[in-house]
């Protein structure tokens, strides 16, 4: 049986037409109520002092207040045998839920022990009883100051179809004011780290300015940790807040109401935004959703602000917001290398070296376009330059002796360490290193070092200057030189003039006498 709700006005008007004499009859005719119904109102305003001989100067408002709060505690239906079997199990039936077994199976387990009670009976006795799926009280919380706070969420959306034929389901990162609610949604393929700052680099370009506040969701690629007091985010994101000047504020793990301005926009986004539409790659997907953040929602009433978002944005929160970048963000990628037995580290399949004493190790790393830094324990202990993958940066002086060197095939090092012995060593090694592959002849200049070990440096050094001048460039020649002793400072000698013969005669006895005028031999005619 169904029962209506009677106000206090026409509780009044009842007694008011009673008062003036009208049948009760009529007046239930006229407000639309039970006979019966209006005999009862008139005997508890009776009993409440509301006589017709007082006239309609009795009928004050106590005297009516007095008469609807006696109907009303006077309202209810009874209650029967199930009502009366669910307060006497009222403990078993409470223990039950509070356990968490649902309220069909409690109604079984019930039947089971002989206690059938209806389950609307039963459902109706929780509700009311033992406070079962009582929603909570919530507090509206104000939205805040203009350009402070913007929630943000990852969704799943529709599949896009590629030229090729091609299916892809396809994520937006949705943006949300909590002032103005004028969205912005950036469609991507993976939710990472680096789709992560790419969509709020847009976002930064599309409200022409910082938020101060980022309340994500606990994504993966923000917040690595969660905690409600002390959540940990990811390095290179927490380093991208820094460089733009806005602080993170995770929301709670299950807890909707720390992001309600865009807890329910998902759903909102996927079939008002990209519903029916074909969408063929991530460009066309970003179009559609620039056309409707601006164009279309962001130009619809707000059915809580009741402001166009978008002009509610333009007028209260862009003058807020921190500077728009001005360049691109150099994303960093952060990692903790293991240093081989090699000495190198591998960062993003390139290598660099490190010194000896952190083999084993590893080590914090931060690698950007142009360098790559190393940390231990905070303190930044290694840089390179970046390379590309399958490359190697590679520092000499992270190797022991000239081990680093040697890897390098480099052969300066090498002169240098022979010029140690002697100028005439080093220009001599300098020439046996000379080859279109000149490591290939380091063997060469090795033993040069070791045959000045052994002789000594001053007497290489004077063997060398000699070969060089010979233009002898044969080590194994220079070490038989050194073997026989060979000096470098060699005497020119001067041959002495052979005595005079015994029976020798004059040179003058050869001589030819010039001939006279007229003078003629014998036998020459004339």
């Amino acid at each position: 049986m169904a029962y209506r709700e009677v106000t206090m006005v026409e509780v009044k008007e009842v007694l008011r037409q009673w008062l003036l004499a009208v049948p009760k009859k009529r007046i239930a005719t006229g407000l639309g109520l039970d006979p019966k119904t209006v005999r009862h109102y008139c005997e508890l305003g009776a009993k409440h002092g509301v006589r017709r001989e007082d006239g309609l100067e009795s009928l004050t408002d106590e005297r009516v207040l007095a008469v609807v709060a006696e109907i009303a505690s006077l309202r209810g239906r009874p209650r029967g045998e199930s009502w009366e079997r669910c307060v006497a199990l009222r403990k078993k039936i409470e223990g039950l839920i509070a356990d968490g077994v649902k309220l069909t199976k409690v109604r079984k387990l019930l039947a089971r022990n002989g206690d059938r009670i209806p389950y609307a009976t039963l459902h109706r006795y929780a509700v009311t009883e033992l406070g079962f799926r009582k929603r909570r009280v919530t507090v509206a919380v104000a939205d805040g100051d203009p350009g402070k706070e913007l929630q943000v969420d990852v969704g799943v959306m529709v599949k896009l179809v590629d030229e090729s034929g091609r299916a892809r389901v396809f994520k937006v990162w949705i943006f949300t004011p909590v002032l103005s609610r004028y969205r912005f949604v950036y469609p991507v393929f993976q939710e990472s780290i680096a789709t992560a700052i790419e969509a709020c680099e847009a976002a930064w370009s599309f409200y022409g300015g910082v938020f101060h506040v980022l309340i994500p969701d606990n994504t993966k690629a923000i917040v690595t940790k969660t905690d409600p007091l002390e959540p940990t985010f990811n390095a290179t994101f927490l380093e991208y807040a820094q460089a733009r000047g806005f602080v993170i504020d995770a929301a709670r793990v299950r807890r909707a109401t720390d992001k309600a301005r865009v807890e329910r926009t998902v759903r909102f986004v996927r079939d008002d935004c990209f519903g029916g539409e074909h969408v063929r790659d991530l460009e066309h997907a970003y179009d559609i959703a620039l056309v409707w953040c601006r164009d279309d929602v962001g130009m619809r009433p707000h059915s809580t602000t009741l402001r166009l978002p978008r002009e509610h944005f333009e007028s209260t929160e862009r003058p807020a917001l921190l500077a728009a970048p001005t360049a691109p963000y150099d994303v960093p990628h952060w990692c903790e290398p293991k240093i081989a037995f090699d000495h190198y580290a591998q960062i993003k399949r390139a290598l660099y070296s490190l010194p000896t004493k952190y083999i084993g190790r590893r080590l914090r790393a931060r690698a950007d376009s142009q360098t790559v830094r190393f940390y231990d324990r905070g303190v930044m202990v290694k840089t390179h330059p970046r390379k590309p993958p399958g490359s190697r940066s590679t520092d000499p002086n992270d190797f022991p002796d000239d081990s680093g060197k040697l890897a390098g095939r480099t052969t300066e090092w090498l002169v240098e360490r022979a010029r140690k012995h002697g100028e005439g060593v080093a220009v001599f090694a300098d020439v046996l290193l000379m080859a279109p592959q000149p490591w290939t002849r380091m063997r060469r200049v090795y033993a040069l070092i070791d045959l000045a070990e052994k002789y000594g440096s001053e007497r290489v050094d004077e063997a060398c200057n000699l070969a060089l001048e010979m233009e002898m460039h044969d080590v194994r020649r220079l070490e038989r030189m050194l073997e026989r002793n060979v000096r470098a400072a060699a005497e020119i000698r001067v041959t002495p003039p052979a005595p005079p013969a015994r029976f020798a005669r004059a040179a003058s006895t050869y001589a030819l006498r010039p001939r006279a005028a007229g003078d003629q031999e014998k036998g020459e005619s004339t």
